[in-house]
């Protein structure tokens, strides 16, 4: 039986409109009802393409045992970030400032009046490297609402002050950017590197096309260049991976590892836009190919699988198919050699292997570069380079026949204009 998320249109609660936990979208009855009936809300928090949102659901929201407890004891709310970005700011800064860690899903327990008292993102069916299952957070919870009202309003009146704060820093970070200034900005971003592999941090990694751009302009107007080689260290690193498509074009979310190898595979609009605007501009200081053919591929993969009839863009592509995290886009061995018949030159540039390079299968990424490896192999490199587009056209071809992942087919408004502008640019530069 569908509950009152089947009058939705957001795609994401759609998704949970035949789930057994009685969910309410966000508004102000939910939290009527809670009042009246003094409950605590769970507020759940996702978006479409989220893997990990869909992991929670089917452990938990489709678990009927999972559900009744929650119908119980709770309020339920599911929220498309999406649709309420709003929502989502406020209340993973109040899961950052309880657990130091954000993301989705994000499950936040607040009072009737909103304010949060706890929260966290994934929790598993049961308990799971010293994390706590979803069953025994939610017992919690209700033991602390019933039992220990006086840390509920500790809690909460924390909170309030916190956020607030938090505003007044942010309303307040104004002031004058001198030459000074803007260098600091650099070699803050530049000692938090990750001088190896490119990108910011360690796993899971981002791939931070605002701050590279910020690298890439600040050496436009000083010289000054570690911007610039980090810039481009990052931006050859990410192209050579997995987290970007190396058939279809277009970047996959953020890398599970330092690497860039192992993609968290949904394919948003806005990283991608962002992506185009940052490698167009790459492409202007440097003159670089690579740079100009990622803008290309990229744009020809937003229109290709993220345009509506109607001329806007849609929001997302999910990570799984199947059910099964990544089918669509990785390689087992025997697909491999049945695509391609064992071209030695397309499985070493690839980085194809008969154990696979990811959970037994095969993450496509550049492994070998075409000069090395047509030396490597006696060939001239615009032979080589032939032969590996077409290996790429015929695997395209052949990944096309898969089942896809699902779309996210919201036009959203502020992703769409990020597109639109990376297009102009893109438009700019590339026919100057």
């Amino acid at each position: 039986m569908a509950n009152r998320l089947i009058n939705e249109q957001s795609p994401y609660l759609l998704q949970h409109a035949h789930n057994p936990v009685d969910w309410y979208p966000w508004g102000d009855e939910a939290f009527e009802r809670a009042k009246n009936e003094n409950k605590p809300v769970l507020v759940s928090i996702g978006y479409a393409a989220c893997h990990w949102c869909h992991v929670m659901e089917r452990e938990s929201f489709e678990d009927e045992a999972t559900a009744r407890y929650m119908n119980e004891h709770f309020i339920n709310i599911k929220v498309d970030r999406e649709e309420h970005p709003d929502v989502d700011h406020l209340y993973m800064d109040a899961v950052q400032a309880i657990s130091q860690q954000g993301g989705w899903p994000l499950n936040v327990f607040v009072t009737p009046g909103r304010v949060p008292f706890y929260g966290g993102t994934y929790y598993p069916p049961k308990p799971l490297y010293g994390r706590p299952s979803w069953l025994q957070v939610m017992e919690r919870m209700h033991e602390v609402w019933t039992k220990q009202q006086d840390e509920v309003t500790a809690q909460t009146g924390q909170m309030l002050n916190y956020l607030e704060q938090l505003s007044i820093v942010a309303m307040s970070r104004r002031g004058e950017w001198d030459a000074a200034t803007c260098r600091a900005v650099a070699d803050n971003m530049l000692a938090a590197s990750d001088k190896e592999f490119g990108g910011f941090g360690n796993a899971p990694k981002f791939p931070g096309a605002t701050s590279i751009l910020y690298l890439l302009e600040h050496y436009h107007y000083t010289g000054y260049e570690p911007a610039l080689q980090h810039a481009v260290k990052s931006l050859d690193a990410m192209a050579q991976g997995g987290i970007y498509d190396q058939l279809g074009g277009g970047f996959a979310r953020y890398s599970t590892d330092r690497y860039w190898l192992a993609p968290h595979f949904e394919k948003m609009l806005y990283d991608n836009a962002l992506l185009v605007s940052t490698y167009t501009t790459a492409y202007a200081i440097t003159g670089k190919a690579l740079y100009r053919k990622v803008v290309e591929e990229t744009i020809a993969f937003v229109n290709r699988e993220l345009r509506s009839p109607d001329g806007g863009f849609y929001s997302a592509l999910d990570a799984d198919s199947e059910g099964v995290e990544g089918k669509y886009y990785t390689w087992t061995w025997e697909e491999w050699l049945a695509a391609t018949g064992g071209d030695e030159l397309a499985e070493r540039y690839f980085g194809v292997k008969e154990n696979g390079n990811w959970e037994g299968t095969n993450i496509l990424h550049v492994s070998m570069g075409l000069e090395e490896l047509s030396g490597t192999l006696g060939m001239e490199i615009n032979d080589a380079g032939q032969r590996i587009e077409g290996a790429k056209q015929q695997l395209l071809q052949l990944r096309a026949e898969r089942v896809r992942p699902a779309t996210d087919d919201k036009c959203l408004l502020a992703w769409n204009a990020l597109m639109n502008l990376a297009l102009s640019h893109a438009g700019k530069v590339l026919s100057g």
